[in-house]
């Protein structure tokens, strides 16, 4: 932990104003950023390929882009029925005559 203080506090003035921002920084210079773009492509790809294999390609890289590896479960998931359709599949029956829509 003491490593990590010192690489994020190099150079920096503590009395300086703007010392934070230069901290943040030092630590931000610290991340690695290729490996993380490089995991992130690697989620989205393996989300749409699921959602591809299960009908549903941008549910599965709109998760997989938000949620990572978690999101790789949301292809799986039952899809929404609209509330214009029964459970069956097909379309509601007209409403009765003399029933009031609300």
């Amino acid at each position: 932990m003491d490593e990590l203080l010192a690489r994020a506090m190099q150079g920096v003035d503590p009395d300086d104003p703007a010392a934070s921002l230069r901290i943040f920084s030092n630590l931000m210079g610290l991340v690695p950023w290729w490996n993380l773009i490089a995991w992130q492509v690697f989620f989205v790809v393996v989300g749409a390929l699921l959602g591809w294999w299960r009908g549903r390609t941008m549910a599965g890289i709109v998760a997989a882009l938000v949620l990572g590896p978690f999101g790789w479960v949301v292809p799986f998931m039952p899809k929404r029925v609209p509330p214009s359709q029964s459970p069956g599949g097909g379309p509601l029956p007209p409403p009765l005559p003399g029933s009031k829509k609300r």
